[in-house]
């Protein structure tokens, strides 16, 4: 028994003479909004907001990217516009920069112990910290 295999399973089917349901639906909604301008506003800003609009809805219809509906690269782009984003940056250093600053002498590195498993003594070095930013820095941090 043999079995037909839908072809072109891609290509959408007309509905509206030579569109499809998706472009009929973007037209005729940007002609809906240029009619409600117009009969608003007058035919001035009827083509200054309708004109936009009307391209919007022509490149959603017909224009294609990368052989992609215009739809999904303008949602790709929002959701890009839209997401949060974390940018690094690593400065490598120039080979001559290098030399500059191995003659120059080690800055001094203020102290700064290493957090240790015990939670009590992280949080007394803590306190003792704030207390001795209070009294000009003269509180020593504790003993490890």
């Amino acid at each position: 028994m043999r079995y037909q295999v839908p072809q072109f399973i891609e290509v959408e089917d007309k509905i509206f003479g030579p569109l499809s349901f998706r472009q009929f639906a973007y037209l005729a909604g940007a002609a809906g909004f240029c009619v409600i301008v117009y009969n608003f506003f007058g035919l001035f800003l009827a083509i200054l907001a309708g004109g936009p609009f009307v391209l919007l809805a022509v490149l959603l219809a017909f224009y294609k990217v990368n052989n992609r509906p215009f739809s999904e690269t303008l949602r790709a782009m929002l959701s890009y516009a839209a997401a949060r984003k974390l940018y690094l940056w690593e400065h490598a250093r120039h080979p001559r920069t290098r030399a500059a600053t191995a003659a120059a002498p080690p800055a001094a590195k203020p102290f700064v112990p290493k957090t240790s498993q015990n939670r009590l003594k992280d949080l007394a070095w803590k306190l003792d910290v704030k207390e001795g930013m209070h009294d000009g820095g003269r509180a020593a941090p504790p003993a490890p």
